[in-house]
């Protein structure tokens, strides 16, 4: 059976800023959205599996962000933490259609 999902307005791409986390709040969940120097995009869980940590508050070097609170380093394309510290947070697919950017959300999440 397809899980279903639904596209989430995030804003326009040329607003985003780049390096810098953007909160998306869907009920009661949080996605930090990232663009890249790159001009790639990225959405994970807004939480550290850590100690819930900001992540759209961390500092952005390649694919990783850092959380603020202990640093931990998390890739942002498959959401594992980098050894030696465990664990991982979620990834969400992202979508461009033109400038508009979207996070795509499991209907049973959003």
């Amino acid at each position: 059976m397809e899980q279903t999902v639904r596209k989430v307005y995030v804003g326009n791409y040329s607003d985003l800023p780049e390096r810098i986390g953007k909160t998306v709040v869907l009920e009661d969940k949080e996605i930090a959205v990232f663009k890249l120097t790159s001009g790639k995009l990225h959405a994970i869980e807004n939480r550290c599996p850590h100690k819930g940590g900001v992540l759209s508050e961390g500092m952005v070097s390649g694919e990783h962000v850092f959380c603020p609170l202990h640093d931990w380093k998390i890739n942002m394309t498959d959401g594992l933490v980098q050894a030696p510290d465990e664990g991982c947070v979620q990834t969400f697919d992202v979508v461009q259609e033109g400038e508009e950017v979207y996070v795509k959300v499991p209907e049973n999440e959003a």
